[in-house]
């Protein structure tokens, strides 16, 4: 890539929903060969538990996925006052069932609910979520795992854009087991080697330590919270952040605003990721994949 002093003119936006579409492609491609070839249609189940707003619209993208490349997809729905009880025997008869090959547990659960009581009783070959601590530690130490898909996809956006990270300072901001700790063990493996700090909220001169990021990875979940004096010139800028505030300007009321200030920040950019349209439909994309690899054994042979 380019020395990272670059004028605000070359600021390059990363197009989530471009990339997504291609990989689609791609999976669609695959498919229809194992089909042509005799192989099983992969299969992808997700739990929806209750009318979580958020919850709702991401799964029915998710299905619309599975469908747009080719694969069955299920969806098992409970009110939210299901037990922890019966949910776990739901959970043991999808880790039995043999033409499933994913499934998901959609995010948050109602307050009576262990999540990672369930996140555990999920087998991890089927986790294709990736949030089983059996593929965690898989991926921390380097092994073949399903990886959470937020991070799975940034990593494809890095690649993608042929973005430079050998060698570079990279800030994680934020430290959840969603996107955070993934996020910074994946860019200091070998296939990235970028030198990882993760920084959170406290860190102690926090602007100093992000301005000094070439790559600043935001997940904090604050909207707005990164200013243009927290970012250097020329930094490649990542921002997971999806928090629906209200707005007088849109038709729903809503807006989608990320983790930072965008019309502050991008002219500073080399690269800077939109909200919404840059990570969002790369982690929906992350999930078909993890469905694929697991429809082939690629990963638990």
């Amino acid at each position: 890539m380019a020395s990272w002093r670059l004028s605000e003119n070359s600021m390059n936006l990363i197009d989530g929903n471009k990339v997504a579409a291609e990989i689609k492609q791609e999976i669609a491609e695959e498919v229809k060969q194992i089909i042509d070839n005799g192989g099983k249609q992969p299969h992808l189940a997700a739990i929806l538990v209750g009318h979580d707003g958020g919850s709702e619209t991401y799964v029915a993208y998710k299905i619309k996925d599975c469908e747009a490349v080719g694969f069955k997809s299920s969806l098992i729905r409970y009110e939210d006052d299901v037990t922890e009880e019966e949910l776990l025997a739901k959970v043991e008869e999808l880790n039995n069932d043999d033409d499933l090959d994913g499934f998901i547990v959609q995010l948050p659960l109602p307050k009576h609910i262990s999540e990672q009581k369930v996140i555990e009783a999920i087998d991890p070959k089927k986790d294709v979520d990736g949030f089983h601590p059996i593929n965690v530690g898989r991926m921390v130490i380097g092994l073949p795992s399903f990886v959470s898909a937020t991070p799975y996809g940034i990593v494809e956006l890095l690649k993608r854009y042929n973005i430079e990270t050998s060698g570079k300072n990279c800030v994680v901001l934020g430290r959840s087991n969603i996107v955070g700790r993934p996020m910074s063990v994946l860019m200091s493996q070998k296939a990235i080697n970028a030198t990882v700090t993760v920084a959170h909220s406290r860190t102690a001169n926090l602007k100093e330590v992000c301005a000094n990021a070439d790559i600043l990875i935001v997940a904090m979940g604050v909207p707005e919270f990164v200013t243009a004096d927290m970012v250097k010139e020329g930094a490649v800028v990542i921002d997971v952040g999806t928090t629906r505030v209200k707005s007088d300007k849109t038709k729903s009321g809503w807006k989608l605003k990320g983790d930072v200030l965008y019309d502050e920040v991008a002219p500073k950019c080399s690269y800077i990721t939109p909200v919404p349209g840059g990570v969002g439909p790369m982690t929906r994309t992350s999930l078909l994949l993890n469905t694929l690899l697991s429809a082939k054994k690629e990963i638990y042979k």
